[in-house]
């Protein structure tokens, strides 16, 4: 069946990225096996760019006339209401599965679109369409979240207040913003993306909603730390948890770096005072302390190996 199969699939190259080709044969598609939800300005498309280097992994891939770049769908948040058939349509075939395992190897997808982990709404779909699939949440230090946030922001044209105002105005900014996504599923929020420095750092009450529709051991934690100290090692502790086989890289490239000035010592200190307790209730949900505020370096990450670091995600108590 395969053998004769194969020949079939050549003259279908030229059409990959052909919009009426992927819609019409979406059904014939798989979906996403692996999601990593988040968060922004956490590292997500740097693990995101060491995922897809695997063989046996396959990133979404957009028609040309839909996309330039389709790492992040936004299905999930912003375009629910298109239908499961046009999600499927940046994934690959069902056949691409079948030949790849018949030469025991595998196809598997991947998406990744970090503001899933903050959207209200997301948790829910996900559990809907997707009710065995793995999960990552990067986290970083919710300081230097916010601040690289910010600075984003500034470079995009999208914020002209100082980060202090910024901060103060956000509650403002957001105000009805949360219950308008719920209601609406055809409703994108741009002042909810773009203003939300402080409150995408409040990382228990977003994995909450996501533990409320997924059982633990389908989502990995991450720290954004761990991985600029010993990536290797992450890399490898995150194929273990996705069932992948192993799979070594020669390079781990940081992806979307930026440069700016450092933040105001004084305003720093009350933003870790301002996300002691959130810290807090992160640290008890996951029974893991994530060192944030504590003056912990790199060169201190670096002492600890991928067993410890694999025990210490892994852990389910």
């Amino acid at each position: 069946m395969i053998a004769r199969v194969l020949p079939a699939l050549k003259p279908l190259k030229g059409l990959s990225r052909n919009r009426h080709f992927r819609h019409a044969t979406s059904r014939a598609r798989i979906l996403p096996s692996y999601l990593i939800i988040g968060a922004q300005r956490a590292g997500t498309t740097s693990l995101y760019d060491y995922l897809c280097r695997h063989p046996d992994v396959a990133g979404p891939r957009a028609a040309k006339e839909d996309a330039f770049w389709a790492k992040e769908v936004h299905f999930f948040d912003d375009k629910f209401w298109r239908g499961v058939d046009w999600y499927r349509s940046f994934f690959p075939l069902s056949v691409n599965r079948a030949v790849a395992r018949r030469r025991n190897r595998d196809v598997v997808a991947l998406e990744a679109t970090p503001s899933y982990l903050f959207h209200p709404a997301v948790p829910a779909r996900v559990a809907r369409t997707l009710p065995a699939v793995r999960l990552i949440a990067l986290l970083r230090d919710p300081v230097e979240r916010a601040y690289s946030h910010y600075h984003l922001m500034r470079r995009l044209g999208r914020e002209t207040l100082s980060f202090e105002d910024a901060l103060a105005a956000e509650a403002e900014r957001l105000d009805g913003e949360e219950e308008r996504l719920l209601a609406d599923p055809r409703y994108s929020s741009r002042k909810y993306r773009d203003y939300s420095y402080d409150a995408r750092g409040l990382y228990a009450d977003q994995l909450e909603r996501w533990l409320a529709c997924f059982p633990r051991e389908q989502l990995l934690v991450l720290r954004a730390e761990d991985m600029l100290a010993r990536c290797d090692e992450v890399y490898e502790a995150t194929l273990s948890f996705l069932g992948l086989r192993p799979w070594p890289l020669r390079d781990f490239v940081r992806r979307n770096r930026a440069s700016y000035a450092p933040i105001d010592p004084a305003l720093r200190a009350r933003l870790e005072e301002r996300f002691a307790q959130p810290n807090a209730r992160l640290a008890r949900l996951l029974n893991r302390d994530f060192g944030w505020g504590s003056g912990a370096s790199v060169s201190d990450l670096q002492q600890e190996g991928v067993q410890a670091l694999t025990a210490r995600y892994f852990r389910r108590d």
